[in-house]
C-alpha cells in the first residue's frame, strides 16, 4: 500500500497523521509559510497557546491564518482515494474514514482506553421520512434531510409520539403543541437526526419542549446542509473578514 501511495502521489502514509494529536488528520489545514499540515481543531488550539508560531517548526503564522487557516483540500482528496492500515487491527481503511473506523474497532479502543461499548440505537422505519438505520454518517443525514420532502419542497418527518407522518417542521411543531403538550417520554428527534451533525443515538427527554426551543425555524434557510460543521465555521470566519467595521 505504501508503495502504491508513493507511486501515485508525492505523499507518504505519515503525511496523513497530525503532528499534534498523532491521529489521522481531521479537516486538515496547511500553514502558508512552512506548509505544515494539522487537524483544524489541533491547529486552532495550538494557536491559542503559542500565539504566532507554527506548532511544528515555530515559523511565523499570519493573523488571518490563526483565525481562518487554509484547508488542505489536495490532501483531503488524496485521503478519500487511498487506504492505510488501522494501527491496531491492521484492517485496510480509507484514510478519511479511519477515525470513524476507530469508533467500532475493539482493538483500538482496548489499546487506547476508550470504552468498547458502541451505541447501537435503532431508528424505527419511517422515523425520519422512510429511513431505517442505526448510526449514520453526517453525509447520510444531509441526504435524508433533503430527500424526504413535501410537495412544497420542505422536508417531512414522522411524529415519534404518535407515529403520524408527513409533517413539515412547522406542521410537526403545531401538531405536537396541539396534541401532545404534556406527553413527556424519551424519544429521538427526527429533525435533529436528519441534520448533517445529527446523532441517531441522542435521546430527547421532552420532545415537545425540545421542538419549541430548537426548531422554531428551518436550518436549511440559514446554513448549507451539504457542508459539514467545520466547513461552515470556516466559511463564517472568512465572511467576517469581509465585513466593514
Amino acid at each position: 500500500m505504501a508503495e502504491e501511495l508513493s507511486a501515485a502521489t508525492s505523499y507518504t502514509e505519515d503525511d496523513f497523521y497530525c503532528p499534534i494529536c498523532q491521529e489521522v488528520l481531521k479537516t486538515p489545514v496547511r500553514t502558508a509559510a512552512c506548509q505544515h499540515v494539522f487537524c483544524r481543531k489541533c491547529f486552532l488550539t495550538a494557536m491559542r497557546e503559542s500565539g504566532t508560531h507554527c506548532p511544528l517548526c515555530r515559523g511565523n503564522v499570519t493573523r488571518r491564518e490563526r483565525a481562518c487557516p487554509e484547508r488542505a483540500l489536495d490532501l483531503e482528496n488524496i485521503m478519500r482515494k487511498f487506504s492505510g492500515r488501522c494501527r491496531c487491527c491492521t484492517k485496510q481503511i480509507k484514510f478519511y474514514r479511519m477515525r470513524h473506523h476507530y469508533k467500532s474497532c475493539k482493538n483500538y479502543q482496548d489499546e487506547y482506553g476508550v470504552s468498547s461499548v458502541i451505541p447501537n440505537f435503532q431508528i424505527s422505519q419511517d422515523s425520519v421520512g422512510n429511513s431505517n438505520r442505526s448510526e449514520t454518517s453526517t453525509s447520510d443525514n444531509a441526504d435524508t434531510y433533503q430527500d424526504n420532502t413535501s410537495s412544497s419542497g420542505h422536508p417531512t418527518f414522522k411524529c415519534p409520539l404518535c407515529q403520524e407522518s408527513n409533517f413539515t417542521r412547522q406542521r410537526l411543531l403545531d401538531h405536537c403543541n396541539s396534541n401532545h403538550p404534556f406527553h413527556v417520554v424519551p424519544v429521538t428527534c427526527p429533525i435533529c437526526v436528519s441534520l448533517p451533525w445529527g446523532d441517531p443515538s441522542s435521546i430527547t427527554r421532552n420532545f415537545v419542549s425540545h421542538l419549541n426551543q430548537r426548531h422554531q425555524f428551518d436550518y436549511g434557510e440559514f446554513v448549507n446542509l451539504q457542508l459539514d460543521e467545520e466547513t461552515q465555521y470556516q466559511t463564517a470566519v472568512e465572511e467576517s473578514f469581509q465585513v466593514n467595521i
